[in-house]
């Protein structure tokens, strides 16, 4: 039992017992009420005597005089006091024996006697109120008392300490350029004399900017890690609560206690809660955000005797930081931590693989050619769940066609093969993301087909995914055209096969159309509107700006909208062109897609080289074979040699060799 639980079991035990101690003087209280005598005045107990009514008599301290008129004296004669059925006060200066005598009262007279007068219940009932009372009181005390130490907690900063960082440089990778950055500061931690003596003032501030996923965190727990200093972690949100000041207190209290623990790095996640521009918002001056903001400026000066103590921070939003945030003196520096490219992802996949057991045909080029866009969060859950789904497959090692679905996991979630799809839904599915593949591969400026499926996954009936060869950071006007062109093809092909149309091609049309209207407002790509940008719809912003407004006439808006319809039926035109040209192709890869559900960039390439459906579906069952000896066996576990190395097949990886997509397509073009 741990200690939650033996508090929590030693407070019952004490409540029960509180509770039966007040049940029992509840029941001696009535009882004794019960049998409580009636006071009666002193004349009407003398003439009580004088009649012969009266039985026994008991004097109390020569004051009070217990009687009872009952013919059974043991009970009255054991406790007069409890079993008296009438008392009376005798008058002042009256001598209670003389007057007992004139009544003609010829009995014994009991005077006070301690030893029979006094039962036990005299004494237990005092002595049990006053401990009630006082554990009543000992436990009323500690309750308000640990209310106010909660309620003084609420000052108290809830940042978290961390004393040697174990996080290395080593453990990022695909940004190098931001770890030359945060190299110097790590040497103003370590050596900070050196730059004294040159005159270089260390910075104070640290801002990380950079897409959510791209390592902001784990840069500064490396920072700390690196230069072996205390480590004090807290997230923006953690500073405002709804008792007003309570932000501003705790800052105070953040600052003190790194103080305390210098050499120290303070790293603040998502700076923005706490940071955004000071009167843009509804609460005005008097916002207790904005309180704490005060605060957090005001303690990032005072640090100008301390060279031993920076502050990290990070966000993703620093367009809406205050300004005075960001200047020089206190946060002194903004590394943008950009998304890896493709170098860059080859590594980060690299080292979360290192205690992952690899297939020999896992290419980590290849992966990272398929993963544009992805960050290094993508990337880690990307082999996460491929490893998971090479356990759930029984197998030992993970093989390349498990990090393949976990892209797709990742990028538009599990398969659903056990919806039920009618003939029709997936005959036209099949024609459909067909068309798209096609299209893609006989156009010279489209991404490679990397996989083509008909399982549902998503919201989505069928994907075709393209894997790009480079990451190219300028698209040029080309390959957005036949990018329009691939994403129309699905719909061309549906028109040219099944003679009809469906709402499939909803989204391709959308983001086609998407396209098309940023080529002709942004990109200054029609010939018509020329080099003219006409604006995009503005963020709104409360506070700063709402809503927004053309910059154009409507004559010109007319133009728009013709340029945007020309390049949509331009190169949807295109589409049905190939399409109609390679119908044989199309009408095979619907078969194999029927009999497979799902095929591959060799899938694709055996098609166009003219080998039948048959030929490929036999192919692809040879392939799915070959996997089958990377099963584990029942009476022998898995390989031990992989614990010498992170990755024993890292060796066996071999570079991919990329062929001009224009050399590949020069005979299909021509």
């Amino acid at each position: 039992m741990n200690n939650k639980n033996k508090r929590a079991a030693l407070r019952y035990i004490i409540i029960s017992l509180v509770a039966i101690v007040l049940i029992v003087m509840l029941w001696l209280i009535i009882y004794r009420n019960q049998n409580k005598p009636q006071e009666v005045s002193f004349d009407t107990m003398i003439s009580q005597i004088k009649n012969g009514e009266v039985t026994g008599v008991y004097v109390s301290g020569g004051y009070t005089v217990y009687y009872t008129t009952d013919a059974d004296l043991t009970k009255f004669n054991k406790n007069p006091s409890q079993y008296a059925k009438n008392y009376a006060q005798v008058p002042s200066r009256t001598s209670i024996y003389e007057e007992l005598k004139e009544a003609g009262y010829t009995k014994t007279v009991v005077y006070d006697n301690p030893s029979n007068t006094t039962s036990w219940t005299s004494y237990i009932v005092p002595v049990l109120g006053l401990l009630v009372m006082v554990g009543m009181a000992f436990f009323l005390f500690k309750s308000v008392g640990g209310q106010n130490k909660q309620a003084m907690a609420f000052g108290k900063t809830r940042a978290r300490l961390t004393r040697n960082v174990k996080v290395r440089f080593s453990d990022v990778a695909g940004a190098e350029e931001e770890k030359e950055e945060l190299q110097e500061i790590v040497e103003f931690l370590k050596s900070p004399d050196k730059f004294k003596k040159l005159g270089a003032r260390v910075p104070k501030g640290v801002l990380l900017v950079g897409p959510p996923g791209t390592g902001k965190t784990l840069f500064a727990k490396a920072v700390a890690g690196e230069s072996n200093v205390n480590f004090f972690s807290i997230s923006g949100s953690d500073f405002v609560e709804m008792f007003v000041g309570t932000g501003a207190a705790r800052v105070r209290d953040l600052f003190d206690q790194a103080q305390k623990n210098k050499p120290c790095i303070v790293f603040i996640d998502e700076i923005d809660a706490v940071g955004r521009q000071r009167g843009a918002g509804l609460g005005g001056g008097n916002d207790e955000r904005e309180q704490t903001l005060n605060q957090l400026l005001v303690q990032m000066d005072g640090f100008e005797e301390s060279t031993d103590i920076i502050v990290m921070a990070a966000t993703n939003r620093a367009d809406v930081l205050d300004p005075a945030l960001l200047r020089p003196g206190r946060f002194d520096r903004q590394i943008y931590v950009h998304m890896p490219d493709v170098k860059g992802r080859e590594e980060i996949l690299k080292v979360h693989s290192r205690q992952k057991p690899l297939a020999p045909d896992v290419t980590f080029k290849t992966v990272a050619r398929m993963t544009t866009g992805f960050s290094g969060a993508d990337l880690e859950n990307l082999l996460n769940e491929a490893a998971i789904l090479a356990a759930r497959n029984n197998r030992s090692v993970i093989v390349m066609e498990d990090i393949l679905e976990g892209i797709n996991k990742v990028i538009a979630g599990p398969q659903k093969k056990s919806r039920v799809v009618t003939d029709s839904d997936k005959r036209i599915t099949a024609y459909h993301e067909s068309g798209h593949a096609i299209v893609a591969r006989l156009l010279p400026n489209c991404d490679e087909v990397q996989e083509v499926s008909i399982i549902p996954r998503g919201q989505a009936a069928g994907y075709t995914l393209t894997r790009p060869e480079t990451d190219d950071s300028h698209v040029t006007k080309n390959k957005l055209n036949d990018t329009i062109a691939m994403m129309l093809g699905g719909r061309a092909a549906e028109e040219i096969v099944i003679k009809d149309i469906s709402t499939g091609a909803s989204n391709d049309i959308e983001r086609a159309s998407s396209i098309a209207r940023r080529m002709v407002v942004e990109w200054g790509m029609s010939d018509v509107i020329g080099n003219m940008f006409l604006g995009a719809d503005k963020e709104v912003f409360l506070g700063k700006d709402y809503g927004t407004a053309h910059n154009y006439s409507e004559e010109m808006a007319g133009k728009i909208d013709t340029e945007i319809k020309g390049i949509i039926d331009k190169n949807y035109e295109i589409a049905k062109n190939l399409l109609s040209k390679n119908r044989k192709v199309l009408d095979n890869m619907v078969k194999v897609l029927f009999e497979k559900e799902t095929i591959y960039t060799d899938d694709v390439d055996m098609l166009f080289d003219g080998k039948s459906a048959e030929e490929v579906i036999k192919a692809i069952d040879d392939r799915e074979a070959s996997k089958e000896k990377y099963k584990k066996k029942e009476t022998q576990p898995v390989v031990e040699e992989t614990k010498e190395v992170d990755n024993p097949f890292e060796e066996t990886i071999e570079p991919v060799t990329v062929v001009s997509k224009e050399e590949e397509k020069k005979d299909d073009n021509e």
